[in-house]
């Protein structure tokens, strides 16, 4: 069975696997021991305290097989983007230019970098093995932190967003990048993401232009590229885009990808799931469906994906393995939502 909890400090080597193999762009998860040390730790840190409100918390999740003990995935949530730095996005806008006297009118998609979006729920993080993820276990590694969030909403800002990583090509080349962000920094999209995920994306935002991007000015790859997702990326956005996240307003300010927005109570998984208590029956449920089934804890969190036959309104029957799994007992409760 796979089982999503926190990560800990004991995960790290795995972790760091998992790392060298996301793709470019994913620089929440650097393959660099210091700093996914620096994150199991701080994730730890954010689990123990005592929180009333959103602030500087980060909780990193990890997929762990019950039965070899391997991790196959990952997923975290940072409580505020931005919450020592500005978090950085370019907003889509339209300029208007008209001439009365030439009977002129011209709408211009422009970008502006903004800081919008800090404050917000970050989703980060994601990663899942390939031969998961088209399986409902990407669900699991996505969603499940969403059940945390619905557990916790203290915890947590009114709207969550995350970064869908954009178009590279297999050479690590970005045309939005080599656009925009080249003509500032001697790097290129490869080395730019690496030093980000090493250090701060903060840093080079900061040398960003800070006047509007007439779109129209460039090249045609890098206008195509706006809003293109990474086919490696690709399962995460379709996830977040059956959850009611939005995709129209920001792109990523480094590779154009979409910057995804939705408000929490409007989430599926935060939404629609519903709290239910546990009976244990280790009878096989007949003609189940598959649900998203997590115990609501903090520290020993604990989330799966079980076959069930809940009708609503009625307690769930849980096995003895699931129940383990979870942590829970006959008369606790567990929150669950349909794949």
């Amino acid at each position: 069975m796979l089982v999503m909890r926190p990560a800990q400090m004991a995960d790290l080597n795995e972790v760091q696997r998992m790392a060298a193999d996301s793709p470019i762009g994913v620089t929440s998860l650097p393959d660099d021991a210091g700093r996914l040390g620096d994150k199991i730790a701080a994730s730890e840190t954010s689990f123990a305290a005592e929180v009333s409100f959103n602030g500087e918390e980060s909780y990193f999740f990890v997929l762990e097989d019950s039965v070899t003990r391997k991790l196959v995935g990952c997923s975290a949530i940072v409580a505020s983007a931005g919450y020592s730095e500005p978090f950085y996005s370019f907003r889509n806008e339209t300029f208007v230019h008209a001439s009365r006297e030439l009977k002129i009118h011209n709408k211009i998609h422009v970008l502006s970098l903004c800081h919008d979006l800090t404050g917000n729920s970050l989703l980060t993080s994601f990663y899942v093995l390939p031969e998961l993820v088209n399986s409902a276990f990407a669900e699991l590694n996505s969603r499940g932190r969403l059940l945390f969030m619905a557990a916790h909403p203290e915890r947590f800002a009114d709207s969550v967003v995350t970064e869908i990583v954009g178009y590279s090509d297999e050479n690590g080349e970005s045309p939005f990048w080599d656009a925009i962000g080249r003509n500032f920094f001697d790097l290129n999209y490869a080395d730019a993401e690496r030093l980000c995920g090493l250090k701060s994306r903060t840093f080079l935002a900061e040398l960003m232009p800070h006047y509007p991007i007439y779109v129209p000015l460039l090249a045609d790859a890098a206008q195509e590229a706006m809003g293109q997702v990474h086919p490696r990326a690709q399962i995460t956005f379709d996830i977040l885009m059956r959850e009611g996240f939005e995709t129209e307003h920001y792109i990523d300010i480094f590779d154009g990808g979409p910057t995804l927005h939705a408000r929490a109570s409007g989430i599926r998984s935060i939404a629609q799931s519903r709290v239910v208590p546990v009976k244990l029956d280790d009878a096989p449920a007949k003609g189940g469906r598959p649900y998203l089934v997590c115990n609501g804890q903090l520290q020993d969190y604990r989330a799966v994906l079980l076959e069930l036959d809940w009708v609503p309104g009625k307690p769930v029957s849980l096995g003895s393995e699931a129940a383990e799994a979870l942590g829970v007992g006959e008369g606790a409760s567990v929150r669950l939502v349909a794949v």
